[in-house]
């Protein structure tokens, strides 16, 4: 590590107490629900333990297999948010994920928005990424550093999502915003309804330094733990619910969750500056043309 490198890390701690500090006093009310309330197991039950009260769930990883969840319910827009702990020590080739889908498998035609926790060697700083998924075409990757060890205590990651844009939220951070243009399009998610899922799996091939980094798989298992989930959106029932057409009426899909406010946008501003690794929108190798969707701004 170098010294632009260590003077870098050491403002983000500086930084990030800044952030804890401001954001201590507005955590939202969460709701207390039982997994089996909210949630199904999706494969290898025996790899799915929780606390005595329930209120506590951890999903393990071997070599043999993970585990993931999925809710019982699909929604269109809302709020959606979970606290983690995230696997601590050499977790290089672990991902565990934390995402929104209209399907239950990868299905060619889906949307998805994705929080991925990509592990790393002992000492290295978890990365994030997220995606956005329309139509299945993803490609939409953000990378972002962290400001603080997601291993030693949970942390809040949450979605905004209505018609018109989706924020992705770090402890009431915004990280990311990804706008709609008002218009038919084929970048924005908008219309299927989605589950919320989380698992966690080995990606060995790419996770860590591009797949440079194997699992170590005499630390297994290796166990990530989540805890308050909280849901503020539109439940679907088929054919339509009710509630398609009159979320307006909810906070999440009023004229100030359109935008970022004040207080938000200058968060925003700090995490661009500081946290960012990867935006596709700036990859030229990648994308010669950028796609459409970069040119909307963040800020409107």
């Amino acid at each position: 590590m170098d010294s632009r490198t260590c003077f870098s890390v050491s403002m983000i701690i500086f930084l990030a107490a800044i952030v804890v500090a401001h954001f201590h006093s507005s955590e939202a009310a969460v709701s207390k629900g039982s997994f089996e309330d909210n949630f199904s197991i999706m494969w290898s039950e025996d790899h799915f333990t929780t606390s005595k009260d329930g209120q506590i769930w951890y999903l393990s990883l071997d070599k043999d297999t993970g585990c993931g969840f999925q809710t019982k319910q699909r929604y269109r827009f809302g709020w959606f948010s979970m606290k983690l702990k995230l696997v601590a020590g050499d977790s290089a080739g672990v991902v565990t994920a934390y995402y929104m889908c209209s399907e239950n498998g990868a299905g060619p035609e889906r949307d998805e928005l994705d929080f991925e926790f990509l592990g790393n060697r002992t000492g290295e700083p978890y990365l994030i990424q997220t995606n956005v998924y329309k139509n299945g075409t993803g490609g939409r990757e953000m990378r972002h550093m962290l400001w603080f060890d997601p291993t030693e205590d949970y942390h809040t990651y949450s979605v905004l999502w209505n018609n018109h844009q989706i924020v992705f939220f770090v402890d009431r951070v915004p990280v990311r915003v990804f706008k709609n243009n008002g218009e038919a399009n084929n970048f924005f998610p908008n219309e299927k309804p989605m589950y919320l899922f989380s698992s966690i799996w080995n990606a060995d091939e790419w996770a860590t330094r591009g797949g440079l980094e194997k699992t170590n798989w005499k630390l297994a298992p290796f166990v990530s733990s989540y805890k308050d989930f909280s849901v503020d959106g539109c439940q679907w029932e088929d054919p339509y619910p009710a509630c398609v057409s009159t979320t307006t009426k909810n906070w999440w899909d009023q004229y100030d969750a359109w935008h970022l406010s004040g207080d938000q946008k200058m968060d925003y501003a700090w995490v661009q500056r500081n946290l960012v690794i990867y935006d596709y929108c700036n990859d030229s190798q990648r994308y010669p043309t950028a796609p459409e969707e970069c040119s909307l701004s963040p800020w409107d």
